[in-house]
């Protein structure tokens, strides 16, 4: 059993930058592939962005490309998401989630174990 636990997250102005992370335990962190969802208020939970077991492969939702970095540290059990560039639409809750496999996968339901979630707030 793989326990997720976010953090991070915060008030911040349109423009500015954020870095969540998120501390797995629980599980050999090295066979999971990673990935971050976020749910805003009133909407369905979405794909942001994920990771390959090793940090060899990434994939982002288009809304992110180039403004978020999704990493991770084997090491450190930990997986990243750097956020620049900051709008009021990446308002919502931040939720790392982990998956057993070495395919890259950006579906919900594909993923086995959760964080609680954070939350980022983004000001106009």
């Amino acid at each position: 059993q793989v326990q997720l636990v976010e953090s991070g997250g915060g008030l911040v102005q349109a423009g500015g930058s954020l870095r969540l992370s998120c501390a797995a335990s629980g599980g050999t962190f090295g066979l999971y592939t990673m990935g971050w969802f976020r749910r805003a208020p009133g909407k369905e939970r979405e794909f942001v962005a994920a990771i390959s077991r090793s940090g060899g492969n990434t994939n982002y939702a288009d809304s992110v490309k180039g403004r978020f970095t999704i990493s991770r540290d084997n090491a450190k059990n930990t997986v990243y998401l750097q956020m620049n560039s900051l709008k009021p639409e990446d308002t919502a809750v931040y939720h790392c989630a982990a998956v057993y496999t070495k395919m890259l996968l950006t579906t919900t339901t594909r993923y086995d174990y959760w964080g609680q979630g954070t939350q980022v707030t983004v000001s106009s």
